[in-house]
């Protein structure tokens, strides 16, 4: 599976004495901030929306035509094209394992401490461990791959598995990889 770069762009409010006017004008102008970039329609169009701090645009083919510059309309395909030729790289089998280790253990440490599992903790670190190695062979292709969709499935599982501190388990395990997984990637790769 890859993956595309997606970048947030955030606009600056303007001073108090400026009117409020949108960045860009859009025809579809109803969502908050930027309208994100996929392979599939990134060679349809680039869609900037106003901010929640401007107020709605009345667009015309007027107000189009002057307030979208020819500048805006090329730098946003060349950053759309980058973004759908950029391809992550492929899981690699034995940092998966190696870092599952160290997964393993951190949480097992962690959730010990906790009274709230008592006779439980094996279970959950069970659950947690495997949806994390999962993650890591199939997902995981360096930074900017590390998704919160395995934490929220490991606060699931546990949960429907009637087993307590489902959401302490998911919360220490994604601040875990927050902190270790792409430095152990990068250290793993020899990559800045």
């Amino acid at each position: 599976m890859s993956w595309s770069i997606i970048a947030a762009v955030s606009p600056i409010a303007p001073s108090k004495s400026e009117p409020s006017r949108p960045l860009v004008s859009s025809s579809t102008s109803t969502a908050c901030g930027v309208s994100l970039c996929f392979p599939s329609n990134c060679s349809s169009r680039v869609c900037f929306t106003s901010s929640s701090f401007y107020s709605k645009p009345q667009v015309t083919e007027r107000t189009k035509a002057e307030t979208v510059p020819h500048s805006i309309s090329w730098s946003t395909k060349q950053v759309c094209r980058a973004a759908a030729e950029y391809k992550f790289p492929d899981p690699i089998p034995e940092f998966a394992e190696a870092e599952t280790d160290k997964f393993r253990n951190h949480l097992l440490n962690k959730l010990s401490k906790k009274d709230i599992y008592e006779d439980s903790v094996e279970e959950v670190v069970d659950i947690c461990t495997e949806i994390f190695n999962t993650f890591l062979r199939t997902e995981y292709g360096g930074p900017g791959t590390l998704l919160v969709v395995p934490f929220i499935d490991m606060a699931d599982t546990v949960h429907e598995s009637g087993l307590p501190g489902a959401s302490q388990a998911a919360r220490v395990a994604v601040k875990w990889a927050t902190n270790h997984v792409d430095k152990d990637w990068k250290e793993w790769t020899g990559t800045d």
